[in-house]
C-alpha cells in the first residue's frame, strides 16, 4: 500500500506560475501600447489652437 504526502502547496507545478506572469505582462503591454496609441490618435486629430490650450505643440505628439 502506498502513502502520498499532499500536505505541500503545490508552487510554481511545472513553470505554471512563471508562464502566467509571463501572459499577464504581456497582455498588460499590449494594453498599455493600445492606450497610447488611442491618446496619440485622438490628439492628432485636434487643431494647433486645442493643442496650445492644454499645452501641447504637434512636436510633443510623438512623446505622449
Amino acid at each position: 500500500m502506498a502513502a502520498f504526502d499532499t500536505s505541500r502547496p503545490m508552487t510554481n507545478a511545472a513553470g505554471v506560475g512563471s508562464f502566467s506572469k509571463f501572459i499577464a505582462s504581456t497582455v498588460g503591454a499590449v494594453a498599455a501600447w493600445n492606450d497610447r496609441r488611442v491618446t496619440r490618435n485622438a490628439l492628432d486629430k485636434l487643431s494647433d489652437r486645442e493643442l496650445e490650450d492644454i499645452g501641447l505643440c504637434r512636436g510633443d505628439l510623438e512623446n505622449v
